[in-house]
């Protein structure tokens, strides 16, 4: 697999696209206004307990307070299990106490950012959990043998003076005894760094910043298989080769800057299926199409054959259509980047067999993707259901807002609707106030067909009411809006 990453840097935002064999397959965004705060540690103040929730909020100096769950305290670090017996969050925290939390997930919508208080520090190949004993191996390590020799190295490259945990990233398949030094030294004065600052830090107030994008991109996505990295920005190009001087020397060659005129993104057709991306519509390959709706419960993927009209048989066809529906799925979750629940609707097939096969193409399609992802079997009525871990805002969210028109609905009321909503309004109007006349103020398109198809409907409603009813176009009205003026 052929894989190169492009970073585009502005005053404003950065942004990294991720290419395997020529086509896009990932788009990280961060703007300089709202850069993304997960990783950041803060020193928080407990500003109120919830009992009923087992949760506290946590003001750390942002417009809403942080949320931070009685199992994300501290007592819970020495296990993996969650789900393990805890004391309630009364017992853990006090409202007004200092503590040092690390945000687990950025703030989305209407919801302040998720904290941890088991503080961990990314670097190359491990990340450093100071207040564990643990030592773990990413499940992407199948080799039994591999992650042993991994927790050997591990063992030898801390010795018996280290006081935390570590959990080794997938990149540190294969990584050498020199390689995993290299990470402990950083991240034993990372975090020697950290704890000093906590020590004299105001309360509310950032302790650690994760590193900018561009540098975050050296360390958790170049991998020996990517074959070049291209940045149009100097400086950001001599912070990524710094990076990589220090902690993968093996990519430092595999760094390029781009000083073209042409933009960057323009050069590789990126901008274009960025466009795409947004779009609800799906176009496969055989001329079927896949329509993605994002709401705020879940997102549903229908797929449907399209102008694909097979072969053979009809069963044939509709399997042909699943399989090539499964990779444009998985490519499409990742370069949306959508999260929570996710229900696929494929067309219904009759042969079990086929079924199966369509669940194990769609579960290898999403094995590349680096975000952790759950799937269902596939229900009697060709549902398949998939949870995708949710740690920042979606594509969609970034780039987009919700229509002014139609407050994302996704649709309008017609011409017809608007104009008998006026008739109802002046009635109301003529029952409540005296008036000479009346003013009606609304769009080109809702006066055009109060004039025309309306317009008896009209003279009988002024006959009734005993008044006139004049009309005026408002070119700055939308067509659902409109106001009714007494004169």
């Amino acid at each position: 697999m052929s894989e190169e990453i492009f970073i585009n840097v502005t005053p404003q935002e950065t942004r990294v696209a991720v290419v395997e064999n020529g086509v896009l397959q990932e788009l990280h965004i961060e703007r300089t206004r709202s850069r993304g705060i997960v990783g950041n540690i803060y020193n928080g103040r407990v500003a109120r307990i919830l009992p009923g929730m087992q949760a506290a909020f946590v003001d750390i100096g942002l417009d809403r307070a942080a949320f931070l769950h009685a199992s994300d305290c501290r007592f819970n670090s020495e296990g993996d299990n969650r789900s393990a017996e805890h004391p309630p969050i009364n017992g853990l925290l006090q409202e007004g106490e200092l503590i040092a939390v690390q945000v687990a997930k950025d703030p989305l919508g209407n919801k302040g950012a998720r904290l941890t208080m088991n503080i961990m520090l990314p670097a190359r190949y491990l990340v450093y959990m100071p207040f564990s004993k643990h030592i773990g191996v990413s499940q992407k390590i199948e080799s039994e043998e591999e992650r042993e020799r991994l927790r050997e190295l591990v063992k030898v490259a801390t010795g018996d003076d280290d006081d935390g945990g570590y959990i080794l990233r997938t990149m540190a398949e294969m990584a050498t005894e020199t390689e995993l030094q290299t990470d402990v030294r950083y991240l034993r004065r990372a975090w020697s760094l950290t704890r000093d600052q906590f020590e004299s830090a105001s309360p509310c107030t950032l302790i650690r910043a994760e590193l900018p994008l561009a540098v975050r991109t050296m360390r958790d996505l170049a991998r020996d298989h990517v074959e070049k990295i291209r940045i149009d920005s100097r400086e950001s190009f001599q912070a990524a080769t710094a990076f990589a001087r220090d902690f993968i020397p093996e990519m430092g060659g595999h760094i390029e800057y781009y000083p073209g005129e042409r933009p960057i993104f323009d050069l590789y057709s990126i901008e274009d299926e960025i466009q795409k991306s947004l779009m609800p519509k799906v176009p496969l390959k055989s001329g079927g199409h896949l329509i993605i709706d994002q709401t705020e419960a879940m997102t549903t993927i229908d797929v449907n054959t399209g102008t694909y009209v097979g072969r053979r048989t009809l069963e044939e066809t509709l399997f042909k259509t699943n399989l090539e529906a499964t990779q444009a799925i998985a490519r499409q979750l990742r370069l949306r980047n959508i999260g929570g629940i996710i229900i696929i609707d494929f067309i219904d097939m009759e042969n079990a067999e086929h079924r199966r096969q369509v669940v194990r193409a769609l579960e290898k399609a999403l094995s590349r993707d680096r975000t952790k992802v759950h799937i269902a079997e596939m229900s009697t009525l060709g549902l398949v259901e998939i949870t995708r871990k949710r740690t920042r805002e979606s594509l969609e969210h970034i780039l987009c807002e919700p229509c002014s028109v139609c407050s994302g609905r996704g649709t309008v009321r017609t011409a017809h609707t608007v104009c008998y909503e006026v008739f109802r309004e002046i009635l109301r109007e003529a029952r409540q106030f005296e008036a000479n006349e009346y003013l009606v103020l609304a769009s080109q398109v809702v006066i055009d067909m109060l004039l025309d198809e309306e317009a008896d409907g009209l003279g009988n409603l002024q006959e009734f009411i005993g008044k006139p009813i004049n009309l005026q176009v408002e070119p700055l009205y939308h067509q659902e809006q409109f106001d009714v003026v007494l004169m």
